[in-house]
């Protein structure tokens, strides 16, 4: 009779503390799921980024409310039911669109839509598009020059990041081109927040035809970031200048 194979008790306990860890985490997504859509239903649509930590190791980094907020309302001004605003890794952004438009209580709303790794946010419902900067173009054919509207944050200060994420703005985007040069009706809001030392890259080659520039506006993160952090646009407006 063969002699019953067992485990030492040390391999033993960590595989036990392995399981616990998976199903806790499992526990922590549903509590998440339900935590998010109970909010949506009771709280007029409003969320908050607290449901959803920061993955430092993923280079997740929220903004503040007061940064998401003003970045949302540029991404919202003269935007009418036709126009569409897509929030490219940039989650924090596209939570605060959601709250305004809740709070606005407008039945014509703009097409919104989050492109976004962290599969977590599928919690958010139809306008979750998975995306991951490395397939660039990897992305629902009914996406393409579907939005007037779009703000970028890479998660990585690499040439190879940033320019994988421009190609994907430029298929999301209606038209290429600077404000100035186009008509009111096909004019294109774009903004990309990423790294100071990213600013010729951004503004000379990336997305010089669209007239992007550095403006006065500075980001602020949650929980503080320690790289010179910088928002580059094709337009002014009241949050900020040109530098």
């Amino acid at each position: 009779m063969e002699e019953e194979i067992s485990l030492p008790p040390d391999t033993l306990a960590l595989l036990a503390e392995f399981t616990a860890d998976k199903d806790a985490r499992a526990k922590r997504f549903l509590d998440l799921k339900s935590a998010a859509e109970n909010i949506f239903e009771c709280a007029n649509g409003k969320l908050s980024m607290d449901l959803f930590g920061e993955d430092w190791n993923a280079s997740q980094f929220w903004y503040t409310d007061e940064t998401a907020h003003a970045l949302a309302e540029q991404l919202l001004d003269g935007a009418t039911p036709e126009s569409g605003i897509a929030v490219v890794s940039a989650p924090s952004v596209y939570i605060a669109l959601r709250n305004i438009l809740a709070e606005s209580g407008s039945s014509g709303r703009p097409q919104l839509c989050l492109l976004e790794y962290d599969k977590r946010f599928e919690v958010l419902g139809s306008a979750f598009v998975p995306y991951d900067f490395q397939f660039p173009l990897r992305l629902p054919p009914e996406l393409k020059g579907r939005f007037d509207r779009i703000i970028c944050d890479p998660p990585f200060l690499s040439e190879d990041c940033q320019t994988k994420t421009a190609l994907t703005a430029c298929f999301l985007a209606k038209h290429w081109t600077a404000s100035s040069d186009a008509g009111a009706g096909s004019r294109l809001r774009f903004i990309s927040c990423t790294g100071e030392r990213m600013e010729e890259l951004i503004t000379r080659k990336l997305y010089s035809k669209l007239g992007v520039k550095t403006t006065t506006f500075e980001p602020e993160h949650s929980k503080g970031l320690s790289n010179e952090f910088r928002c580059y646009a094709n337009f002014e407006c009241e949050a900020w200048k040109w530098r």
